[in-house]
């Protein structure tokens, strides 16, 4: 039985993935789709359908789960070498499809709601309290701070000497305040600060993308503070393996690889040896490399069988080591990182629990390098609530790619357009250091 369809339009510029499109501004037959009715998947596939159409109407009604393996997204379902109005349409280029269409291993357990995660557990829905501008300050305080503690605690920990996690808790709840209040600035503060210790960056990161995912879910504040810890602490293991597999310049081998593995196990000693009782962060420590299809470690658990907090740390995990310093892999951008991820889900991750990581980091995340309509490459510094393609970005770069003097913010919700009446919009992602742009000198006023 065909459910009726209920059709919004939404101009080009506010697709977002998820989105069924089931009607365009002129008719098929005048663009490239050979298809009537496509989904979008990834960025590639907003790109797309940006370079044929002005706005497209989008089904409200029709369920994604009948169309991720059925229906096409916008870039398969192109007609190579076809022209629009005359113009060559640009082509996106090698895409990487979802594992789940090509026919790998499928999840043999259901798919929880996101409700179903925790229980009986009070969700509420966090709006921002402040400004990022106002937050920024703040902000940068708690990831200084926390850092700073890291250090201290991981080190305390390397020494034999017992964790306390009772001030832990004290220590990251700055962070978690801001991320709660606004959470754009610990996101920027983060993800600026320079590079130093890997390990411990990494552990910055983890905390603050957990505590971020977690308040988009609706957590309370307590569920916060343990997906920090969680966050700081997942890790610990390793910090007990040498230093010619974790600062290695090359791929591990495969018995390396395998006493790599082993830090989930060593971790959990570790904190069980120095009293944590906490079964959340537990979870968070003992599932973070579990996968929904079952092809994780150390237990190979699958779908439901991994409990919420695991799923979350799985996600976190995933984009950080994505986006992080790799020795033997050029890191990635966000953007890009968020594209993989959406690739991964229902395969790797609970389908459900990425889009709300996307929404929580966004489409075009804090700290991404874009490339304007202008020709202008910008960073972005916080997302818009409501239109998530159109965040606030800063220049760096005129349309030349010279530097510019300084700069100028540019609200992509209100400020549509250029001064010459033509578009504004973002129309490429950047690699994490295009143009020698040095994001840890970049400063916010």
């Amino acid at each position: 039985m065909q459910t009726a369809v209920k059709k919004v339009r939404v101009d080009c510029a506010d697709l977002a993935i998820g989105m069924y499109v089931c009607e365009l501004d002129r008719p098929w037959l005048q663009t490239p789709f050979m298809i009537q009715g496509f989904y979008i998947k990834d960025i590639d596939d907003i790109d797309t359908v940006r370079n044929v159409c002005d706005y497209v109407f989008v089904d409200k009604i029709v369920q994604r789960e009948q169309l991720t393996k059925s229906l096409p997204g916008a870039s398969s379902a192109i007609v190579l070498n076809m022209t629009v109005d005359g113009a060559a349409v640009k082509q996106s280029g090698p895409r990487l499809s979802n594992a789940a269409d090509e026919g790998q291993q499928q999840p043999y357990r259901s798919e929880q709601g996101i409700d179903a995660f925790f229980g009986g557990k009070k969700l509420t829905q966090y709006s921002n309290s402040v400004s990022w501008r106002d937050e920024a300050a703040n902000a940068g305080q708690a990831i200084r701070n926390l850092y700073d503690q890291i250090a201290r605690f991981l080190d305390i920990s390397i020494d034999g000497n017992p964790l306390e996690f009772d001030k832990i808790r004290i220590v990251v709840e700055p962070m978690v305040d801001s991320v709660i209040r606004n959470p754009d600035a610990c996101l920027w503060a983060t993800t600026m600060k320079p590079p130093m210790d890997d390990s411990y960056d990494s552990a910055l990161r983890a905390s603050v993308f957990a505590v971020v995912l977690g308040r988009r879910l609706g957590l309370p504040r307590r569920d916060l503070c343990s997906l920090a810890m969680g966050g700081l602490l997942f890790d610990i293991g390793k910090l007990r393996l040498g230093d010619d597999i974790l600062k290695a310049d090359r791929k591990l081998t495969e018995k390396e690889m395998e006493l790599m593995q082993r830090h989930v196990e060593i971790g959990l000693s570790i904190l069980k040896r120095d009293g944590l009782d906490n079964q959340d962060i537990i979870d968070f420590v003992a599932n973070h490399h579990e996968r929904f299809d079952g092809s994780g470690y150390p237990k190979g658990l699958a779908g439901d069988m991994i409990p919420a907090f695991g799923r979350i740390a799985g996600v976190v995990d995933c984009y950080n080591a994505i986006t992080g310093s790799r020795k033997y892999a050029s890191s990635r951008s966000p953007a890009e990182a968020i594209n993989q991820l959406y690739k991964l889900k229902s395969v790797h991750f609970h389908k459900d629990l990425i889009e709300e990581f996307i929404h929580a980091i966004g489409v075009y995340p804090v700290g991404a390098l874009v490339e304007l309509s202008s020709g202008e490459v910008a960073i972005v510094v916080a997302q818009s609530p409501t239109r998530r393609l159109r965040p606030i970005v800063v220049v760096l770069l005129d349309a030349d790619k010279n530097k510019c003097r300084e700069g100028r913010y540019i609200n992509l919700e209100k400020v549509t357009h250029q001064d010459d009446g033509r578009k504004l919009d973002i129309v490429k992602n950047l690699e994490p250091n295009a143009y020698g742009i040095d994001r840890s000198k970049i400063r916010i006023s």
